[in-house]
């Protein structure tokens, strides 16, 4: 089955300073498909998530070069608004972040920061975005309480709906289940596999055996280079790199 590209990355190089971080990184993400971006610590998974929703721009002295292409627009033009980047292209942290606010204004924030002022229309996007998030059931009784109140697994799928309130069309989780217990773990990597049917989704994990679950691509990083990238299955069974084969039979990483 054809996919289409929905990002191109072409020979990117990133550097905080002098210090190089990405090597010559070339990847094309497809539309509606998860990709699992694996690797052991510090071996720039992050960084490049980031690049694709210019989250680098705030780190003082950091440099691209190549280029990043989102549905063939060059993401580091100049004339690229970064707030309708970050709307298209959303992003879901490591560890739960939910503002200290109620679990319906968690929801609402994307929206009525765009200038919407509609109540039922805010409504229906927050049960909307609940639902999606896999959230409604447990929490439509309590969308006055602080989000702060909720478990962890929880606050998680809070940050998912929030991200998924300003109808984006890609969304980033770097390693979203790395707080979380496995039954926690399991709700959101089942609503990963759900999500990808409306949304092209990027995971960051040093999990393998997520990244076996959740993706239909998996790029293997290390040191700051792209070793291998292919259909998950064929990486896992045969892998082309001797470094692949050693990071997924736990030789190192």
């Amino acid at each position: 089955m054809d996919r289409d590209v929905i990002i191109q990355i072409e020979k990117a190089d990133s550097f905080y300073g002098t210090k190089q971080i990405l090597k010559n990184i070339t990847l094309n993400i497809y539309a509606k498909a998860v990709t699992s971006l694996m690797g052991p610590s510090g071996c720039g998974k992050s960084t490049l998530i980031r690049c694709l929703n210019r989250m680098n721009d705030l780190v003082p002295r950091f440099r691209l070069e190549g280029k990043i292409l989102y549905k063939g627009l060059d993401l580091y033009s100049r004339d690229v608004d970064i707030t309708d980047l970050r709307r298209e292209i959303g992003m879901v942290f490591q560890k739960p972040n939910p503002f200290p606010k109620s679990i319906y204004e968690n929801v609402a924030y994307g929206i009525r920061i765009q200038g919407v002022t509609n109540g039922e229309f805010i409504d229906g996007i927050v049960e909307e975005s609940l639902k999606k998030a896999a959230l409604w059931e447990e929490v439509k009784d309590r969308l006055h309480e602080s989000a702060l109140s909720l478990s962890g697994g929880q606050q998680q799928r809070i940050c998912i709906a929030r991200a998924l309130a300003v109808k984006p069309q890609v969304i980033l989780f770097d390693e979203p289940c790395s707080a979380l217990d496995p039954m926690a773990t399991a709700k959101i990597e089942e609503l990963i596999t759900e999500l990808k049917k409306n949304y092209t989704i990027i995971v960051v994990t040093h999990n393998t055996a997520q990244a076996a679950r959740v993706s239909d691509f998996t790029a293997f990083l290390y040191l700051g280079d792209l070793i291998e990238v292919g259909p998950t299955g064929k990486i896992f069974t045969v892998p082309q790199d001797k470094r692949t084969e050693e990071y997924l039979t736990g030789k190192f990483g």
